[in-house]
Order: C-alpha cells, then sequence, then structure tokens
C-alpha cells in the first residue's frame, strides 16, 4: 500500500468509527470464529467491506460509513453493532468488548494466516505474539492537511484523558494487573505505538510515512499504530487512544468529544494559534498515569505549572466544548472497576458474560 496524498484532505467534521471487538463462545470465552465470519460466509450488506479481522482469529474488527454528522453516529454504531450480533450469533458465535479480554490467554489462542499477519509476527516477534488487544478508533474529517497535522500535534495532550476515562483492560493473560488499562502498555511494546512526536507540516510527517515505507520498516501505513495519526488515505485526524467498550453510550461519548475537538482545533488552527508542540516526555509522563490510575489520575497542565485532576479537565472540557458524554462516563463506575467488582462479587464466569454484547 503507498502513502496517501495532501488532497486526501478535503471534508471538515465528518466520522467514521472502527471498533475491534473479540469473537467469543457461550461462555464468552475467546475463540477462533473469524475464518466463519470474515471469509466463509456473507456479512449483512452494512458489514461489506466493512468487517476484518485482527492478528488473532479471536479478534475482529467493524468499520461504520462515513458519517456526515455527529447526529447520526449513534444510529450508524448501533447498526453495525447488532449486524454483527446478529451475524455471530448465525454462525454460533457471540461478541465481546474490552481493551483486553481477562479471558484470552495469548499462548493458546490461533493467529491469522493472512500474509500481512505472518510478516508483523516475523518482524515482530514476542510484542505481536502476545497482543490480544482491542481498542477504539475515532477518525474526524479535516479539510486541509497542514490543518489535520497541527490538530493531530495539539489533540495529543488530550489523549490521556480519554484514556483514563475508558480505562477498561485491568486483566492480561488471566491475570491483574494492577493497572486500569492494561491494553495501553501490552500494545506500547510493539513498534511505532504510543505517544507520536510533534510535526512540523503535512510535508513533515508525509516524508515521515514515505521514509518508513521506503525503509521498509512497515508494510503499509496502516502500521503507524500511533495514539493519534493524521490518516493521509482518509484524509482524517484518527485518534486510537481509548480501550474498546462494552456500552454504545461510552462510546458515543468518546466519539462526540473527539469530534468537539477536532473541531475546536480546527478553529484555533485559522485563528492562527501557535500551540504548545509538547514534548513527548510529558505526554508519556500523563498517559503512564491514565494506565495506572484511570478516572483516579492527575496530570501535568498544559502549561507545566502544577496537575490537574481528571475531574477537573472533564469539567472544563464539557463547559468548554459543550459536551456531556465524558462526564456521565467519570461520574459512573469505571470499566476496570466494574470488572473488578464482578470478578470478585460475582465469579470469573459472570466478568465475561458482562462483556458480551446484546442487540440495542
Amino acid at each position: 500500500m503507498d502513502s496517501g496524498s495532501a488532497e486526501s484532505f478535503a471534508e471538515m467534521g465528518t466520522l467514521g468509527i472502527e471498533e475491534e471487538f473479540y469473537v467469543v463462545d457461550r461462555r464468552g470465552r475467546p475463540t477462533a470464529g473469524t475464518d466463519e465470519l470474515v471469509y466463509e460466509t456473507d456479512p449483512p450488506d452494512i458489514l461489506d467491506e466493512r468487517l476484518d479481522h485482527e492478528l488473532f482469529k479471536c479478534v475482529i474488527e467493524t468499520q461504520t460509513p462515513k458519517i456526515e454528522r455527529l447526529a447520526d453516529a449513534r444510529e450508524n454504531l448501533l447498526a453495525v453493532r447488532n449486524a454483527l450480533v446478529d451475524h455471530a450469533e448465525s454462525e454460533g458465535f457471540r461478541i465481546a468488548a474490552a481493551g483486553l479480554h481477562p479471558g484470552a490467554l495469548w499462548r493458546e489462542l490461533e493467529h491469522a494466516e493472512k500474509p500481512r499477519y505472518r510478516k508483523q509476527l516475523d518482524r515482530i516477534q514476542y510484542p505481536q505474539h502476545r497482543n490480544t488487544t482491542t481498542g477504539l478508533h475515532v477518525h474526524v474529517g479535516v479539510d486541509d492537511a497542514d490543518k489535520a497535522v497541527w490538530i493531530a500535534n495539539e489533540i495529543r495532550w488530550y489523549l490521556p484523558v480519554m484514556l483514563a476515562l475508558s480505562a477498561n483492560s485491568p486483566y492480561w493473560n488471566g491475570f491483574d494487573t494492577g493497572l486500569q488499562s492494561a491494553r495501553a502498555k501490552i500494545f506500547e511494546a510493539l513498534p511505532n505505538t504510543g505517544m507520536p512526536t510533534c510535526f512540523d507540516s503535512y510535508d513533515d510527517f508525509a516524508a515521515f510515512e514515505e521514509t518508513m515505507l521506503r525503509s521498509e520498516s512497515i508494510a503499509d501505513r496502516g502500521e503507524l499504530w500511533y495514539d493519534v495519526r493524521p490518516h493521509t488515505g482518509l484524509g482524517t485526524v484518527e485518534v486510537r487512544t481509548p480501550d474498546g467498550q462494552v456500552n454504545p453510550d461510552r462510546v458515543m461519548a468518546f466519539v462526540e468529544y473527539t469530534h468537539a475537538l477536532v473541531r475546536d482545533l480546527a478553529a484555533r488552527y485559522e485563528d492562527g494559534e501557535s500551540g504548545y508542540r509538547h514534548r513527548r516526555e510529558l505526554l508519556d509522563e500523563n498517559k503512564w498515569r491514565a494506565m495506572r490510575y484511570g478516572h483516579d489520575a492527575a496530570f501535568i497542565r498544559r502549561d507545566r505549572e502544577g496537575e490537574i485532576d481528571l475531574g477537573e479537565v472533564v469539567d472544563r472540557e464539557c463547559d468548554r466544548l459543550g459536551v456531556s458524554g465524558i462526564r456521565d462516563i467519570y461520574d459512573g463506575e469505571s470499566g476496570a472497576t466494574r470488572q473488578r467488582r464482578i470478578r470478585d462479587e460475582e465469579g470469573v464466569e459472570a466478568l465475561y458474560e458482562s462483556l458480551v454484547l446484546t442487540r440495542q
């Protein structure tokens, strides 16, 4: 796959939502099922060309159609989710969501046979072999390539906020990691992941992307797995930070917030703001706090003058941007806390069942 172009950035505010899920059996345990669901059967029309698998045969990915307005996002999200649930049910499977499935034991799970993933396994080795992660990716269209790169630079400070709110992966490979989002830490073991550096312009980013392709450091631009990236093929800013979520209301909260952030940053770029251009090290520290503490995290402020609690950030952002979903998430039980509570009170089978999607 070749690199994209500046001309791809032509529409402002469109949306696309990608979700990674687990294929599970009747007991809610991850199982190989993507051969049947992706290759051996015809999916519902809405999933045609929008259904794929990942490294493991128990992980499946969906993409919504391009969404023109935020008001239409929930309807599209539910249509895709319901179609996947129905498709899986027809083949004897179920679908589950979390940043990491507590029952996903990577040594016992089958890898996909697709050449792309076989090459990744050969190149990356152990970190990719254990990569049972699943996440939520939100695309927002941007109508200018340099603007998209500037937005991707500036949105980085807000990504740990999203991660802390979304933290839904305390268990990995069957044990409690002590983290709120172990997914983020497991995924960071792969190359070209985590918090990206700051790019000066679209040409700067495109040159980097081209160098990675030309040097065969990556097979295609999709292997730039950073927490945010300008998508040079789709013309979007793609935020890849949140853990996978069972509840569609939580997904929509991150869609709403990401959309509002991108539009706000676009306006600031057009007003000539210079931006913060944070060092990656500061952002990495904030991300670590999000992984470790989730809803209890406090972050180094953008001006580096002290710290700010997650709750204060949420209140500020909701008031500033006119959003409400992330406040509902913050005020409720976190995904990681919910998982631990269910396991402690009801056992592991109940925990697995709590992660299974139902029709909405």
